[in-house]
């Protein structure tokens, strides 16, 4: 509609500015060579039409000028049709960028709301395993509580306290009987309560001898008054001293009989199990040593769990000093397990009294009831 009244608007203004040859007479007259000579009775008909012709152009100029108003209005107009127009373009391509940035934005929503739908299934799969967690710490929480009410009931921790304390006592009076029955003394002591018979020569010549268990400083300890005399490295003669020989059994035979009852009373099982016999007693071994086990003809490779142990006599008196040896090292040994119950260390592989009275010592210290 727009561009119609445009191109009326436009013919109407060419046609006004457009000269008649007719529509102006006086012109002509104006212009002519030869002015017109009009008479006076056609005079006022001139008059007259040159006043409408005149009126004519006023109304016409009115009118260009009313449509060139009209025409800028138009143009005006159409310049803001054509803004708007360009306005529109640039808001719908932002309208189209919005569309696809929402786009966009409903794909991260939806990944959105499956991840939280994940994280909440996840959270109640926790919150499930976190409940049970909770009852079982109840649970755990009950249990402890009743715990903690038997330790501090009657038959509690102290009562198990005080039950090990009479029973360390117990163990303790038991083998300060046992230390009673077989004191292991140093011979300066004995000296001063009793005299002894003079060596006589066979007895010096015996007691010159390697010594292999005792040493320097703990050679005068004794047993029941009896000392630990050496031992040949060679088999025993016809001529060997068969007194020193009995004295060093019986006090091995006394030692073992004090190891076996130390152990029994603190129900420690011995690595090497005795078998009493007094002087004749024997010591034995499941794992005998490659040295022993050369004299059999068959030897097998495994020693099963029912194999019969090997025995070592603890005196030499018909036996190879090398045995007899064996046997005080496996006894001296059983003392090395017992000390090393208390944390105590052995004094060494040839002192066998001395460690039998450092037994004795650690075992009647006050701090044997608070193990």
């Amino acid at each position: 509609m727009e561009s119609k009244e445009i191109v009326g608007i436009d013919s109407e203004i060419a046609s006004l500015e457009k000269p008649e040859s007719d529509s102006f007479p006086g012109e002509e007259i104006l212009c002519c060579e030869n002015p017109k000579i009009i008479e006076w009775e056609e005079m006022q008909q001139e008059l007259a039409r040159l006043c409408s012709l005149s009126s004519a152009l006023t109304k016409a100029n009115e009118r260009k000028e009313s449509l060139s108003q009209k025409l800028r209005s138009v143009i005006e107009v159409r310049q803001k049709y054509l803004q708007q127009s360009n306005e529109l373009d640039n808001m719908r391509q932002k309208l189209e960028a919005r569309k696809l940035a929402m786009g966009e934005m409903a794909m991260q929503m939806r990944e959105t709301k499956e991840d939280v739908k994940c994280k909440k299934e996840q959270l109640a799969n926790s919150l499930r395993s976190l409940l049970v967690a909770g009852k079982r710490v109840c649970a755990a929480h009950e249990q402890l509580q009743e715990a903690n009410k038997l330790v501090i009931g009657k038959m509690g921790h102290g009562n198990a306290k005080s039950l090990q304390t009479m029973l360390r006592m117990r163990q303790q009076h038991m083998i300060a009987q046992v230390n009673s029955l077989y004191p292991v003394k140093s011979s300066n002591e004995n000296a001063s309560k009793e005299k002894f018979d003079k060596p006589s020569a066979g007895d010096q010549e015996q007691s010159s001898l390697p010594d292999m268990t005792r040493s320097p400083t703990v050679s005068s300890l004794t047993i029941l008054g009896q000392q630990l005399t050496a031992f040949p490295l060679k088999k025993t003669s016809f001529f060997s001293d068969k007194k020193e020989i009995q004295r060093s059994s019986i006090v091995l035979g006394y030692v073992a009989h004090v190891v076996l009852l130390v152990a029994s009373y603190l129900d420690v099982p011995l690595r090497y199990p005795l078998r009493l016999g007094g002087s004749r007693s024997h010591i034995c071994d499941y794992a005998p040593s490659t040295e022993t086990a050369t004299s059999d003809l068959i030897v097998s490779p495994v020693v099963g769990a029912s194999a019969k142990p090997a025995e070592f006599p603890l005196f030499l008196e018909g036996q190879d000093s090398t045995r007899a040896a064996y046997a005080i090292f496996l006894l001296n040994k059983d003392l090395e397990q017992l000390l090393n119950f208390f944390g105590a260390e052995s004094l060494g592989p040839r002192n066998i009294l001395a460690n039998l009275k450092e037994l004795m010592r650690i075992i009647q210290s006050p701090e044997f009831l608070d193990n």
